[in-house]
């Protein structure tokens, strides 16, 4: 394990507060543009955090599906462990890793089940297949072999053949309301720039101005 002993130098090119919008859901498009112009593979990949009822932490990587100024957005099965964790604690974190630029993007929030017309219409962009697949699988639910998700796929397929797919009512949208956004760009000798964004979100979705500061590494 090679990897264990590296210590690869991250670089010179710096991270000023001068070089980051004023708005950080803005700025935050503008590094995953800049992640798809360098090709990374990906580039909307990130790992949700949540914590269930009993307080135990997960993580697993789930795909953007959709930002702008309400916050981020990414779908699933309300009934799955992220699904089933957002509903008994909606504190969520969502970790952006553009490792080959050396580049990070750290978000805290609260997670909400998106309007049903905004699932409604994510679910009919997707390939007809994918829209079946919502179907054919309780997710995170124990299966004993491969074979039988399988034939509960293909039965699904034979049922939704040569017609539109319905969204379930247990699949759609979640919206990530950032509290907190943190950029975080590799520097040489460990001495990294962390810029983050703070701000407070009242129960009835009011926010606060974002407030800047800079972390040590």
């Amino acid at each position: 394990m090679d990897s264990l002993n590296r210590h690869e130098d991250y670089g010179q090119e710096s991270l000023d507060e001068t070089h980051l919008l004023g708005d950080p859901i803005e700025q935050f498009k503008n590094w995953l543009r800049e992640a798809e112009a360098a090709e990374i593979y990906e580039p909307n990949a990130f790992v949700l955090g949540t914590v269930d009822e009993e307080h135990h932490p997960r993580t697993r990587t789930v795909l953007l599906k959709g930002v702008d100024e309400r916050g981020f957005f990414f779908a699933t099965n309300y009934l799955s462990r992220k699904g089933e964790a957002v509903a008994a604690n909606n504190n969520v974190s969502a970790t952006f890793g553009w490792y080959s630029m050396y580049r990070q993007v750290l978000i805290q929030g609260i997670a909400e089940k998106a309007v049903a017309a905004e699932s409604d219409e994510y679910h009919a962009s997707r390939p007809h297949d994918s829209q079946v697949a919502a179907w054919s699988s309780q997710q995170s639910q124990p299966i004993d072999t491969r074979a039988e998700l399988d034939a509960q796929y293909e039965q699904a397929l034979a049922k939704f053949e040569n017609t539109d797919v319905p969204r379930p009512d247990y699949w759609g949208m979640y919206r990530i309301i950032p509290t907190r956004i943190e950029f975080w760009k590799g520097r040489t000798n460990r001495m990294h720039d962390r810029i983050e964004f703070v701000r407070n979100v009242t129960a009835d979705g009011v926010a606060s101005e974002w407030k800047v500061q800079r972390l040590q590494p």
